[in-house]
């Protein structure tokens, strides 16, 4: 059997940074920085409107989704759970103090101590 040599910590790292400062940040620049230390060279974002590939779409993707909604805050529903080289987070984004207006996983591939991979996985809506 092959073994990763990921650490769990890490894996819950990356989880929780990456919600907070890529997709939870408003500066553009350290938006940036923190894809630039938390993602490998070529990574790929998987989200429901299609494939994203390498750091500077995600930043742009990133900065996008939060112009949207840019008083909307990230927040763990969850621990974060690790599994060999892959790891998810549960999280809802809705206005500070807030209930979420919407739900959804994490779920990341690690290669090297970085994010190789994320799957956003959205929630149905509540009804």
């Amino acid at each position: 059997m092959t073994q990763t040599n990921e650490s769990v910590d890490r894996i819950h790292e990356l989880l929780r940074r990456n919600l907070q400062e890529v997709f939870g940040e408003g500066d553009a620049k350290r938006r940036r920085a923190a894809i630039d230390e938390l993602w490998t060279e070529n990574p790929t974002l998987y989200v429901p409107p299609g494939v994203i590939v390498g750091r500077a779409a995600i930043a742009k993707f990133a900065g996008d989704l939060r112009a949207t909604h840019p008083h909307f805050v990230y927040t763990p529903t969850g621990e974060p759970q690790a599994l060999h080289n892959a790891g998810r987070l549960a999280w809802g984004s809705g206005p500070r103090g807030g209930a979420p207006d919407y739900t959804g996983w994490d779920v990341i591939m690690v290669k090297n101590g970085r994010i190789a991979a994320l799957y956003a996985f959205l929630d149905p809506p509540r009804t």
